[in-house]
């Protein structure tokens, strides 16, 4: 089971996939979102407590989200606290952490680094078989990393593979 992450103070967008041999298969996805009237232990700890559940609930075993990226604003520092919550929620699950860049994110799911958002979130809609893109943006992005590091699994197992030859 492949929980993605988006983190964000506000909003953290959340996608599940079970992996089986046809392939990911969509669970579900959507966002755990705070209020930001609540102080930040507050919103922290919903992220935490959220994030736990869906970890529980669907036996989780891996957690992908994308690396983060350099930016200084206030924006940034809020998701680097969301970020760490997570992190922490998740290895308290015992499921292995595993991060992304966001051009690896795009390059997996459209086969292009520079693919723009909405390729890559119909291309979440074709590979996983939805009918309509998923929303809201945060979710279908969550989605995107779960997807990616779905295929990462595929690839080392590939790889792993009697009889394989390394380059």
């Amino acid at each position: 089971m492949i929980l993605g992450i988006d983190p964000g103070l506000a909003t953290l967008g959340y996608g599940l996939l079970a992996v089986s041999p046809v392939g990911p298969e969509h669970l579900d996805h959507g966002c755990v979102l705070t209020r930001p009237s609540a102080s930040l232990p507050q919103r922290l700890r919903t992220i935490f407590k959220q994030l736990t559940a869906l970890c529980e609930r669907y036996a989780v075993t891996d957690v992908a989200m994308e690396s983060l990226y350099y930016a200084p604003s206030l924006t940034a520092l809020g998701i680097g606290e969301a970020r760490g919550v997570a992190i922490l929620a998740v290895a308290g699950q015992g499921a292995s952490f595993h991060e992304y860049s966001p051009t690896k994110v795009k390059e997996s799911v459209s086969g292009t680094g520079g693919a723009k958002k909405r390729q890559v979130q119909e291309m979440v809609r074709l590979v996983l078989n939805l009918e309509t893109v998923p929303s809201p943006d945060d979710a279908a992005d969550a989605l995107a990393i779960a997807l990616c590091h779905a295929r990462q699994l595929d690839l080392d197992r590939i790889l792993r593979a009697p009889g394989t030859v390394a380059f």
